[in-house]
């Protein structure tokens, strides 16, 4: 009998849920896109109790805190999600992207040996049942710009954004050669000097 429970994180509650043998097989963010009806998410469990999935989700948790404090790059989880072969598959290679990184569907398609199921590929990234720690959110549309996502657009940008950190945001220009940027301005002490 499936069990869950509901956690806090910063892109609001998480419900696990874990098989009958006690195995992650459910992460989903309210509101999701696919997410399964409650009902299908058996008895919720307290993460201290005994309950066989406790064990499951204390470990769940504790990996998510670490990875939003910035402190995990990979899982380590057991993970049970269920769904057809060729979904697995592509599941499988979303947990090789590196974190911070992205691929295209085309990309994945092609390391499955089918270039052209770039679009199946995206239909199995869209059923992804544990997102987060099977890191649906690292897929990009072809041209380079976010297409679906389960949990919603803002929380895929969010999430890439998160992960590729404080150097997404830094501007990317050199100083003039010979120059020092000033501690207050950012003006140069070169042009400093050349207006003084």
């Amino acid at each position: 009998m499936k069990r869950h429970t509901v956690i806090d994180s910063p892109y609001g509650p998480l419900t696990l849920v874990a098989d009958d043998d006690g195995v992650l097989c459910g992460l989903y963010m309210t509101g999701q896109r696919h997410r399964p009806p409650e009902e299908t998410f058996g008895d919720r469990v307290d993460p201290g109790s005994a309950a066989p999935a406790a064990r499951a989700f204390a470990d769940a948790e504790e990996q998510l805190e670490a990875y939003f404090a910035g402190g995990l790059k990979e899982f380590t989880l057991e993970l049970s999600p269920h769904g057809t072969p060729f979904q697995r598959r592509v599941w499988d290679l979303l947990t090789d992207i590196p974190y911070g990184e992205t691929r295209t569907y085309g990309e994945l398609a092609g390391v499955l040996g089918s270039p052209k199921a770039s679009r199946a590929v995206g239909l199995a990234n869209g059923r992804n049942p544990i997102g987060i720690v099977i890191p649906c959110h690292r897929v990009i549309g072809a041209s380079g710009g976010l297409t679906g996502y389960g949990g919603g657009l803002d929380r895929k940008q969010r999430l890439l954004d998160f992960e590729r950190g404080p150097a997404l945001f830094e501007v990317q220009q050199s100083p003039p050669a010979g120059s020092v940027r000033g501690p207050r301005t950012g003006a140069t002490r070169a042009t400093e000097a050349a207006r003084g």
